[in-house]
Protein backbone atom coordinates (compact mmCIF):
# COMPACT_ATOMS: atom_id res chain seq x y z
CA UNK A 1 0.00 0.00 0.00
CA UNK A 2 1.07 3.71 -1.11
CA UNK A 3 1.97 5.94 1.98
CA UNK A 4 0.63 8.71 0.55
CA UNK A 5 0.93 11.37 3.14
CA UNK A 6 4.38 10.30 3.21
CA UNK A 7 4.47 10.64 -1.20
CA UNK A 8 2.93 14.04 -0.85
CA UNK A 9 5.70 15.23 1.56
CA UNK A 10 8.68 14.15 -0.30
CA UNK A 11 7.33 15.36 -3.73
CA UNK A 12 6.56 18.88 -2.13
CA UNK A 13 10.31 19.02 -0.34
CA UNK A 14 11.94 17.37 -3.91
CA UNK A 15 9.80 19.76 -6.46
CA UNK A 16 10.29 22.89 -4.59
CA UNK A 17 14.24 22.79 -4.84
CA UNK A 18 14.06 20.47 -7.96
CA UNK A 19 11.89 21.77 -10.68
CA UNK A 20 10.67 24.66 -11.85
CA UNK A 21 12.71 28.21 -12.10
CA UNK A 22 15.74 28.47 -14.56
CA UNK A 23 17.98 27.66 -11.60
CA UNK A 24 16.69 24.46 -10.94
CA UNK A 25 17.61 20.95 -12.61
CA UNK A 26 14.52 20.47 -14.05
CA UNK A 27 12.07 22.36 -16.01
CA UNK A 28 8.92 19.91 -15.48
CA UNK A 29 8.75 16.54 -13.68
CA UNK A 30 5.49 13.80 -13.44
CA UNK A 31 5.05 11.56 -10.84
CA UNK A 32 2.72 8.13 -12.41
CA UNK A 33 1.97 5.67 -10.41
CA UNK A 34 3.05 2.16 -12.46
CA UNK A 35 2.92 -1.13 -11.52
CA UNK A 36 4.05 -3.53 -15.03
CA UNK A 37 3.30 -6.77 -12.18
CA UNK A 38 0.17 -5.55 -11.83
CA UNK A 39 -3.63 -6.64 -13.65
CA UNK A 40 -4.39 -4.88 -16.88
CA UNK A 41 -7.10 -3.62 -15.70
CA UNK A 42 -5.09 -1.50 -13.01
CA UNK A 43 -4.33 1.73 -14.59
CA UNK A 44 -1.84 3.81 -14.41
CA UNK A 45 -2.53 7.48 -13.02
CA UNK A 46 -0.07 10.75 -12.52
CA UNK A 47 0.50 10.58 -8.83
CA UNK A 48 2.26 14.15 -8.84
CA UNK A 49 3.10 16.61 -11.84
CA UNK A 50 4.83 20.03 -11.91
CA UNK A 51 6.02 22.17 -14.39
CA UNK A 52 3.43 20.59 -17.16
CA UNK A 53 0.12 20.06 -18.02
CA UNK A 54 -0.72 15.88 -19.11
CA UNK A 55 -3.77 14.20 -19.83
CA UNK A 56 -5.10 10.67 -19.39
CA UNK A 57 -4.83 9.96 -23.06
CA UNK A 58 -1.29 10.64 -23.27
CA UNK A 59 -0.36 9.55 -19.72
CA UNK A 60 -2.04 5.68 -21.08
CA UNK A 61 0.26 6.21 -24.42
CA UNK A 62 3.25 6.72 -22.83
CA UNK A 63 2.61 3.80 -20.49
CA UNK A 64 2.02 1.59 -23.33
CA UNK A 65 5.33 2.62 -24.64
CA UNK A 66 6.77 1.51 -21.71
CA UNK A 67 5.07 -1.35 -20.87
CA UNK A 68 5.38 -2.82 -24.67
CA UNK A 69 9.20 -2.07 -24.39
CA UNK A 70 9.01 -0.12 -27.48
CA UNK A 71 12.18 1.69 -26.19
CA UNK A 72 14.35 1.46 -29.43
CA UNK A 73 11.74 1.14 -32.27
CA UNK A 74 9.98 4.58 -31.65
CA UNK A 75 9.50 7.83 -30.26
CA UNK A 76 7.13 9.38 -27.28
CA UNK A 77 4.99 12.31 -26.95
CA UNK A 78 5.07 14.62 -23.28
CA UNK A 79 3.31 17.32 -23.71
CA UNK A 80 4.12 18.87 -27.69
CA UNK A 81 7.55 17.13 -27.49
CA UNK A 82 8.21 14.27 -29.26
CA UNK A 83 11.39 11.93 -27.72
CA UNK A 84 13.86 9.48 -28.94
CA UNK A 85 15.45 7.66 -26.52
CA UNK A 86 19.09 7.66 -26.69
CA UNK A 87 20.52 5.44 -23.82
CA UNK A 88 18.59 2.32 -21.99
CA UNK A 89 20.19 1.89 -18.25
CA UNK A 90 18.76 -1.40 -15.83
CA UNK A 91 16.08 1.06 -14.19
CA UNK A 92 15.73 4.50 -16.49
CA UNK A 93 16.68 5.68 -19.92
CA UNK A 94 17.08 9.19 -21.16
CA UNK A 95 15.61 10.49 -24.33
CA UNK A 96 16.28 13.51 -26.41
CA UNK A 97 13.30 16.04 -28.13
CA UNK A 98 13.31 15.96 -31.69
CA UNK A 99 11.22 18.74 -32.08
CA UNK A 100 12.97 21.45 -30.01
CA UNK A 101 13.18 24.70 -30.38
CA UNK A 102 15.62 25.23 -27.67
CA UNK A 103 18.82 25.80 -29.10
CA UNK A 104 20.82 23.58 -26.69
CA UNK A 105 18.00 21.23 -26.61
CA UNK A 106 15.31 19.14 -24.27
CA UNK A 107 15.82 16.28 -23.04
CA UNK A 108 14.40 13.73 -20.72
CA UNK A 109 15.49 11.02 -18.15
CA UNK A 110 12.17 8.24 -16.96
CA UNK A 111 13.35 6.28 -13.85
CA UNK A 112 11.44 3.58 -12.83
CA UNK A 113 11.00 2.55 -9.18
CA UNK A 114 8.84 -0.38 -7.92
CA UNK A 115 5.81 1.63 -7.94
CA UNK A 116 6.62 4.76 -10.06
CA UNK A 117 7.60 6.22 -13.10
CA UNK A 118 9.33 9.47 -12.42
CA UNK A 119 9.46 11.63 -15.99
CA UNK A 120 11.82 14.44 -15.80
CA UNK A 121 12.23 17.43 -18.28
CA UNK A 122 15.21 19.68 -18.85
CA UNK A 123 16.66 21.85 -20.80
CA UNK A 124 20.08 21.76 -21.77
CA UNK A 125 22.72 19.30 -23.03
CA UNK A 126 25.42 17.67 -21.01
CA UNK A 127 25.72 19.49 -18.25
CA UNK A 128 21.49 19.88 -17.79
CA UNK A 129 21.39 16.14 -18.51
CA UNK A 130 24.04 15.83 -15.21
CA UNK A 131 22.14 17.94 -12.95
CA UNK A 132 18.86 16.48 -14.13
CA UNK A 133 20.03 12.80 -12.96
CA UNK A 134 21.23 14.13 -9.87
CA UNK A 135 18.18 15.47 -9.04
CA UNK A 136 16.42 11.81 -9.93
CA UNK A 137 18.24 10.06 -8.29
CA UNK A 138 17.63 11.90 -4.94
CA UNK A 139 13.67 11.36 -5.50
CA UNK A 140 14.14 7.37 -6.33
CA UNK A 141 16.65 7.33 -3.38
CA UNK A 142 13.43 8.54 -1.12
CA UNK A 143 11.25 6.32 -2.61
CA UNK A 144 13.54 3.58 -2.13
CA UNK A 145 13.13 4.38 2.22
CA UNK A 146 9.99 3.51 1.81
CA UNK A 147 10.45 0.73 -1.00
CA UNK A 148 8.28 2.32 -3.47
Amino acid sequence: MVDWTFINKVWAKWASTSVGSSGEALKAALLINYDPTGPSRLLSTIAKLEGIKAGPIELGQFVDFIKHGKLQRESFCIGPNEYVVTSIHENWFCARCMNTSKPAGEGAIIQQTAAFLLVALYEGSIGSASRAMVAVDQFAHLLGKKNL
